[in-house]
This record gives C-alpha cells, sequence and structure tokens, in this order.
C-alpha cells in the first residue's frame, strides 16, 4: 500500500493524468463531432481530379495550394458547402472583379462541382453539403420560417426575398429562383456581405423552416396586383403618388371649373 501511494504521489503523476485526460478528450470529440464539421466521404480519385480543377480553375487567385493571395482568400477549411454554392451558382470562377461576385450560368458540371468540393473539403474540416432532406421545404413550418427570415434576413433580402442594395456597390440577390440547396448553404457559409448562421444561431430544422418560407412566396399573389411584391414600400409609393395625384388632378379641375 506504501508503494501503490508512493507512486501516486509521484512528481509525474499530474503530467501523466494530463495526457490521459488530453486523449480522452481527443477520442470523444472524434467520436461525437458533429458530421457537417468532416470532409464529404470521397473517393481518392475524385479528391485528385478536383485538385486538377482547382490547379487549373482557381490557383491563379486562391495559390497553388488554396492557401489564398492578396487577390483571393484561403480556402482550407471552407467546407464542401461553400464551394458547392460559389462555383453551381456561377460565381466562381469569377468572371471579372468587382463589389461581390455576382450569380451567372454556371462553368462547370454536377460531378465536376462535387469533385473541386470534394478535393477543397479534403484540406480542411468545415460545413458539407446539406442533404435533400434538410433541404425540403415540404417538412418545414412556412410560418416558423417567416418569422425567422424577418428577423435575420429581411433587412438585406426584403421581407419576401426580394432583394435590395447594400452600400459601396453590393446588394443582396433576390432569393425567388434560388435553389433549396443554395439558400441552405449560404445560410450555412455566409458568402460575400452575408453573416454566417450556424447551427447554434439558426438550426437546421429553423433553415428547412425558411427555405418553406421563400418557396410559398413563390405561389404568386394572393389577389390583386403584386406591386412587385415589394410589401408596404410599394403599397405606399403607389398610394402617395396614385392617390395624391387624382386629390392634386381633382383640386385643379375643381378650381378651373369654378374660375
Amino acid at each position: 500500500m506504501k508503494a501503490l501511494a508512493a507512486r501516486r504521489h509521484h512528481r509525474f503523476a499530474p503530467v501523466v493524468l494530463l495526457l490521459l485526460a488530453l486523449l480522452v478528450t481527443g477520442g470523444v470529440y472524434a467520436v461525437l463531432a458533429p458530421s457537417q464539421a468532416r470532409a464529404d466521404s470521397a473517393s481518392t480519385q475524385d479528391i485528385e481530379t478536383g485538385k486538377k480543377l482547382f490547379q487549373a480553375n482557381c490557383a491563379t487567385c486562391h495559390g497553388l495550394d488554396a492557401q489564398g493571395t492578396d487577390n483571393a482568400p484561403s480556402l482550407i477549411g471552407v467546407g464542401a458547402a461553400a464551394v458547392d454554392f460559389q462555383v453551381s451558382t456561377g460565381r466562381m470562377p469569377m468572371a471579372m472583379d468587382g463589389p461581390q461576385a455576382q450569380a451567372k450560368p454556371r462553368q462547370m458540371t454536377e460531378e465536376q462541382t462535387s469533385q473541386l468540393a470534394a478535393y477543397v473539403a479534403s484540406l480542411g474540416a468545415g460545413p458539407a453539403i446539406p442533404t435533400d432532406e434538410q433541404v425540403d421545404g415540404a417538412k418545414g413550418n412556412p410560418a416558423n420560417g417567416a418569422q425567422i427570415f424577418r428577423t435575420n434576413c429581411a433587412m438585406c433580402h426584403n421581407a419576401v426575398g426580394q432583394g435590395g442594395a447594400l452600400s459601396q456597390g453590393k446588394f443582396a440577390p433576390s432569393l425567388e429562383r434560388t435553389s433549396p440547396r443554395n439558400i441552405y448553404q449560404a445560410m450555412l457559409t455566409g458568402p460575400q456581405s452575408m453573416p454566417v448562421f450556424n447551427d447554434a444561431n439558426i438550426t437546421p430544422d429553423e433553415k428547412r423552416d425558411v427555405i418553406a418560407f421563400l418557396e410559398a412566396q413563390r405561389h404568386g399573389s394572393a389577389g390583386g396586383a403584386s406591386l412587385g411584391s415589394l410589401g408596404p414600400v410599394s403599397e405606399g409609393i403607389w398610394a402617395w403618388v396614385v392617390g395624391l395625384g387624382l386629390l392634386i388632378g381633382a383640386a385643379v379641375w375643381i378650381g378651373a371649373k369654378s374660375s
């Protein structure tokens, strides 16, 4: 017993206990870490093909090893979701410099985009491409999505997702034709001027609710003229311009008749 007690109070005992605690903590994290923090499962061939695509189309701006340059940021750790969003919307590769990358017809096929995303994901852990279930608006709650959208997104994208102007020549694009997958990825990765809404800010179910709300806006007006579907702003302008115009016209007509 005395020998055991002596070992327990040995001067190296705290160091050994600390190393064991770190080992256990690392093992538990590796097992329980969220799946989206890992690189997408992809074959070695896909990663190698993606690397060649990167070197041919992206390395000029982002560097040969995606470490970033003076002209473009590092892509290490951005994850597959960011690559899929930027490339599938045609924003990357950029056609020209400007305040922000604009959407255009995509330059790569679906397979090439997947391979490029696999390569970037292999460089460092980051958000993965969402599953079909995660972006299925039919499984979401549009009413809850409307509340979340108006709290977090409407100040830039407008109350119904029609987009709006920002500062320094930038703008928040209309979401009318944006695919559910791209909407989810934009919330997850925060492209350009948009903030990142990770799963701690807006949960996966709430992101799906937002998609459900935006899809509900695409079914058309409930009746009457939509006035651009811009809400009270366009309605107010219509009231002021047309309403006051008619009143002024009526006043001028009455004055002319009485003179």
